[in-house]
């Protein structure tokens, strides 16, 4: 998590979703917050790492974000994992809510945002899940990558 110093302005990343999942396809998408929760994030506050995206009454909506409380709004503040809308077009939310009914895709965030118009984004791949096969194979290629950067360092 980093704050708002942060070059591009990133909140929260998902380290796990690269492990656990297949990532196909990502886009990018806007969130409806309060002003509070929009505060907590100016501070780099938020956790992204057990969410995913999901159906509700047609519309596409983030579940399971933590985004605490923001201490100055104490009278008017936000429920922390309250489920929050995302802003996509009609014809994207249409294609995502098919592949998850249809295929059973698994939407997955990745990053948490502030894009270069200070406006609070989320980037969220379209992922099918690993095998524990599959994440020994992916070890195996990153192992193999690292000692073969190595062994070219040393030979240079």
């Amino acid at each position: 998590m980093a704050g708002k110093n942060s070059g591009d302005g990133l909140i929260a990343q998902n380290r796990r979703a690269r492990h656990d999942y297949f990532i196909e396809d990502t886009i990018e998408a806007g969130i409806v917050l309060a002003g509070s929760e929009v505060k907590s994030l100016r501070d780099g506050k938020a956790s992204i790492g057990e969410s995913y995206a999901g159906q509700d009454g047609g519309e596409l909506t983030l579940f399971n974000v933590h985004i605490p409380e923001y201490p100055a709004a104490e009278p008017f503040n936000h429920e922390p994992r309250r489920p929050r809308r995302l802003l996509v077009h009609r014809k994207e939310r249409d294609r995502l809510l098919g592949l998850i009914q249809r295929e059973g895709a698994t939407l997955i965030p990745l990053r948490l945002y502030f894009n270069d118009r200070g406006i609070a984004k989320i980037s969220i791949g379209i992922a099918t899940g690993k095998k524990k096969m599959d994440k020994r194979e992916t070890e195996k290629k990153r192992d193999w990558q690292r000692d073969k950067a190595r062994l070219m360092r040393e030979k240079n």
